[in-house]
């Protein structure tokens, strides 16, 4: 009779377990370099939300900011690895899977911000995204990270001629040194964090970098004036682990895809809710904000351009892409 009684309860335990286990949510851990008042955190949270729902509660995503899973380039080998399922990476670093992705940071790519949004939602970018798979991973969508302008100590830039003998400082990478060569400038390498006090003793004149981020390092106070040359948009990529796309239902995956999508164009939203902000603090501490005319610095970089476009596959996105402008 116990034994029975054993049995049955055993039964009722089985069942109550796999009942649990098919309404369990399974848990996509990301890793972000950020914190959690970025907007590209916010917009994480939003397809987490959207993601959980469309899914029944069987997914949701769980966003670990401030490097708790490592950098960028740690994080992109544990998604390859299938150690975690997510992350958020800097483009270049996708680059070294396959060149083609260096379309999507060179100089003046992109009209304005809307013309980036546009191509970032489209469908011009799916094949590419797709075709790291055999890496390891797999692109699920893009975010912006904002448009770069230069901010200078002395008075505006707003043509070439302004930009004459300015030493401005730039991300180690010899195609930022060449950009601003290309808009008559001199590019000067050199870490974040010597910025402010290169710019404070004159070694520099000034920077370049996003609106975010000048008002956040507080620049401003010694680069009051912000001309808007949004010379390079840069792309930031959501990546997922294809280990852990296998073990969703092909109706799981495509949500995923077109949850990750529509989160772009939150973060685009949510990106520019904070550049407003980041530039009425710059304008209450003293900065100037310039609207340049870019078409000078365009045509001068164009050369430039054509010089990185070196695979046929580079310049079929390029056109693409110019196509949607």
């Amino acid at each position: 009779m116990l034994k029975q009684k054993l049995f049955k309860l055993a039964a009722v335990t089985a069942a109550m377990g796999a009942a649990f286990s098919a309404y369990a949510t399974t848990e996509l851990k990301v890793a972000f370099n950020q914190s959690d008042k970025h907007p590209q955190f916010e917009a994480l949270q939003y397809l987490s939300d959207n993601l959980y729902k469309k899914t029944d509660g069987r997914y949701k995503l769980n966003v670990y900011p401030n490097e708790l899973l490592g950098d960028q380039r740690a994080s992109l080998e544990l998604v390859q690895n299938g150690a975690i399922q997510m992350a958020v990476v800097a483009n270049p670093l996708v680059e070294n899977y396959d060149k083609t992705f260096a379309v999507l940071g060179l100089p003046y790519l992109y009209s304005n911000s809307a013309h980036q949004e546009k191509v970032f939602t489209s469908d011009v970018l799916d094949n590419l995204f797709k075709s790291t798979d055999k890496f390891g991973f797999e692109v699920l969508t893009a975010y912006t990270a904002g448009a770069r302008s230069v901010y200078t100590k002395a008075a505006p830039v707003q043509n070439m001629d302004d930009m004459k003998g300015k030493k401005i400082r730039v991300m180690q990478s010899d195609t930022m040194i060449k950009m601003l060569g290309c808009m008559g400038g001199t590019g000067v390498p050199m870490n974040q964090g010597e910025v402010y006090t290169a710019i404070q003793q004159g070694v520099l004149d000034g920077a370049e970098n996003n609106e975010i981020t000048y008002a956040d390092l507080k620049q401003y106070e010694v680069a009051p004036h912000f001309s808007r040359t949004q010379h390079l948009m840069v792309a930031d990529l959501v990546v997922v682990s294809t280990n852990f796309l296998q073990t969703m239902s092909e109706e799981d995956q495509k949500t995923l895809r077109e949850l990750a999508k529509d989160s772009t164009k939150k973060e685009f939203e949510l990106w520019n809710a904070q550049i407003s902000k980041a530039e009425a603090l710059a304008k209450e501490k003293g900065a100037t904000f310039t609207e340049v005319d870019s078409s000078q610095f365009q045509q001068s970089c164009k050369p430039l351009t054509m010089e990185l476009l070196k695979t046929p596959e580079q310049k079929a996105l390029y056109e693409q892409i110019e196509k949607l402008k």
